[in-house]
């Protein structure tokens, strides 16, 4: 078979995995975000906090790669609480009513990217379901950019909503919707999920 790509790979990552290989997905993260070297180094005492977080799960997307597998897609996430910066931040964007209705419990959808190089594959929508299956949390709550790209069309089509919409996030001049999705995911009919 000529032509075609083998599948990638999608797994849960021990969160000391993860620890190890924290700049090889950080690299991703970059690549997919748009950041240069130096909004993704600051990221890097971050996500290794991150990994200590109650309700911390991650997954990876793995693909053949001329040296074996490669990290290609990634994703993790923990339960939010007052006090996690991100909980925070958003506590404030919100009315009180979805505030309340969306916050406790949640689990945050901190990171979820694949290198440009592997998208528009269906690794996204693969990534995300399996970073929240089995979760026991009654929501999935996350931010994206506030723009119509490949990433809020998946979120939207996998069944999560608008909680707000133009937010910004301080160091970050672009605008991000805040989305939240009730647990297990259910995407939307006739989406093309």
């Amino acid at each position: 078979m000529t032509g075609t790509t083998p599948a990638a790979r999608v797994t849960e990552l021990p969160a000391g995995w993860l620890r190890d290989h924290m700049h090889e997905a950080l690299a991703i993260y970059g690549a997919a975000m748009g950041y240069d070297a130096s909004v993704v180094a600051g990221r890097y005492g971050y996500a290794i906090q991150h990994t200590e977080r109650p309700g911390f799960r991650a997954v990876g997307a793995f693909a053949p790669g001329p040296d074996g597998e490669q990290l290609t897609g990634f994703g993790y996430g923990y339960l939010v609480a007052p006090g996690q910066w991100w909980h925070d931040q958003v506590r404030a964007a919100l009315d009180r009513r979805t505030a309340k209705r969306w916050l406790p419990g949640a689990f945050e959808v901190c990171e979820l990217h694949v290198h440009p190089d592997a998208q528009s594959r269906g690794l996204g929508r693969r990534l995300l379901h399996a970073l929240v299956e089995g979760v026991d949390a009654p929501a999935a709550l996350l931010s994206t950019p506030d723009a119509d790209t490949k990433a809020f069309r998946l979120y939207h089509a996998d069944g999560f909503v608008d909680l707000a919409r133009g937010h910004h996030f301080p160091g970050d001049t672009r605008p991000f919707a805040i989305l939240g999705a009730r647990l297990p995911l259910r995407p939307v009919p006739g989406s093309g999920a």
